[in-house]
């Protein structure tokens, strides 16, 4: 029985990381996620972080990858043909979240502990699970995930901030990941206007989960800038102002961003 094991003996929690960020057809990924999430909660993993992340996690033959500005506009939604190139914008997020959450955990867990560890691979399951309903979604309209181009410019957030795990947090979890609690209430209105009940009912679902991905990304960021001696508002933004390119625009959804805990005081100073 695992109990039985000694931790020393059980495969290293990095090593298993690596393998699924190395892992690049998208369904196979999905399972590899799930699987080092549920390996770890259930204490097959050591914590041992003996094997670097790769500077960049293994992708599919297929999307196309283009720099965000030559992406084509994809429409309101309200269409079959809009709804399926929404499904697909948020199936190729969701995917690239997997990888996020994963080289979040096995990049800095070493220094951050077990309980980072447990949040962020707990948060790669969760982005397995959204991307298989959206997947699943692109499948009953005729079409599927590699269909259409994607970009890359999540990914590219991450490498940005490969050194520093404050810098990582304070862009992923408290930029990007805070955008999607703003603009997918009004995705799923639109979804609403266009009959699409299904769709509708996944982006509520992947809402209140980005809601407690987003406050673990406060926890931790707080948690650091007080070992750091820094007040978390200043370190945010300075950060910010090294490491991140785009900006931090309104409309904001300020009662998920409070739920998440984020201040509105945080991020307005910055609108």
């Amino acid at each position: 029985m695992i109990a039985n094991v000694s931790p020393s003996s059980l495969p290293g929690v990095a090593c298993a990381i690596r393998a699924a960020l190395l892992t690049g057809e998208p369904h196979a990924k999905a399972m590899a996620a799930r699987k080092v999430a549920r390996d770890w909660r259930l204490g097959r993993l050591g914590f041992a972080f003996d094997a670097a992340m790769p500077d960049r996690p293994a992708r599919p033959e297929r999307p196309e990858l283009l720099p965000p500005g030559r992406m084509p506009r994809r429409g309101r939604g309200r269409s079959e043909r809009g709804r399926i190139a929404l499904y697909h914008a948020l199936a190729h997020i969701e995917f690239v979240a997997i990888d996020l959450a994963l080289d979040m955990a096995g990049r800095f867990g070493g220094e951050m502990g077990r309980g980072f560890v447990s949040d962020f691979l707990g948060v790669a399951a969760d982005e397995a699970m959204h991307f298989a309903l959206l997947e699943r979604r692109l499948r009953a309209l005729g079409s599927r995930y590699g269909a259409l181009p994607a970009h890359d410019g999540l990914w590219e957030a991450a490498h940005e901030t490969r050194h520093d795990v404050a810098a990582r947090l304070a862009v992923v979890p408290l930029v990007l990941e805070a955008r999607g609690l703003d603009v997918t209430p009004q995705t799923m209105e639109r979804l609403h206007d266009a009959g699409d009940e299904i769709g509708a009912g996944i982006l509520r679902r992947i809402l209140d989960d980005e809601i407690r991905h987003v406050r673990y990304g406060a926890i931790h960021f707080n948690a650091l800038a007080r070992r750091r001696g820094e007040p978390a508002d200043a370190l945010w933004k300075r950060l910010l102002k090294r490491h991140f390119r785009g900006t931090v625009k309104p409309p904001f959804n300020d009662s998920a961003r409070e739920a998440a805990g984020l201040p509105r005081s945080l991020y307005t100073a910055l609108a």
